[in-house]
């Protein structure tokens, strides 16, 4: 069994308990320290809400003081779909435990992932019994096993939130053309998507990728 996994987290602005939880997943190498500042620069706009940035459960193999959810070696057929199936359920059993700390309902909670972590924020969050609120997925990937249809996967879809996928016109890790091909694999799906595309920037978050995730999540969390 993989290791449990935890991560630093943000008590509501509004001082009171929190009404709802937005959980973020950080990319490859990083830890959860890494996002968890979007927090803050959120809480205006969620005000009732509490944020945690679990720290991804293996030591990163390419980035020692880092974390990874999955390995990535590029040289494994299906790497990425064995490493998002591998690693969803220690975080399901996060999810779980963390909505029961809070003592809200599971949908109260949207995931925010980066990289990888917008991999695993997808995978995980389309197969929960509840559907999250909503997915907000930074510069990543929409898995499917390799050289697969989405329809191979319909079968396990349990959840259908709104989904906002951002990315980086510029980016060199994971090209832009990922945004596109995974908003046409969630339209597939049924599952309602919209995107952004930032022009000239790489692989990270820009100001406006910030005001445009944090504006959804406040529309979605309004609408519920």
């Amino acid at each position: 069994m993989a290791a449990e996994i935890d991560g630093p987290r943000l008590e509501p602005r509004s001082r009171g308990p929190a009404r709802q939880l937005v959980v973020f997943l950080h990319g490859y190498g990083a830890d959860g320290n890494d996002l968890i500042e979007i927090g803050r620069m959120w809480q205006d706009l969620l005000p009732d809400a509490a944020f945690v940035s679990p720290h991804a459960p293996r030591p990163c193999g390419q980035a020692p003081m880092g974390r990874e959810w999955f390995p990535l070696t590029f040289r494994e057929a299906n790497e990425r779909w064995k490493g998002v199936n591998s690693a969803a359920p220690v975080l399901d059993r996060f999810l779980d435990s963390e909505l029961k700390r809070r003592n809200l309902p599971a949908n109260a909670m949207a995931l925010v992932g980066f990289s990888q972590g917008t991999m695993m924020a997808l995978h995980v969050g389309l197969r929960r019994a509840v559907a999250p609120r909503a997915i907000v997925g930074y510069s990543g990937i929409f898995v499917l096993p390799d050289g697969g249809a989405p329809e191979t996967v319909k079968d396990d879809i349990r959840a259908r939130p709104p989904v906002l996928l951002l990315h980086g016109s510029e980016d060199d890790l994971i090209p832009a053309q990922a945004l596109f091909l995974a908003t046409r694999g969630l339209d597939a799906l049924a599952i309602p998507v919209e995107w952004h595309m930032a022009y000239g920037v790489g692989h990270g978050i820009d100001p406006e990728g910030l005001r445009h995730g944090g504006e959804f999540l406040a529309r979605r969390f309004r609408a519920g």
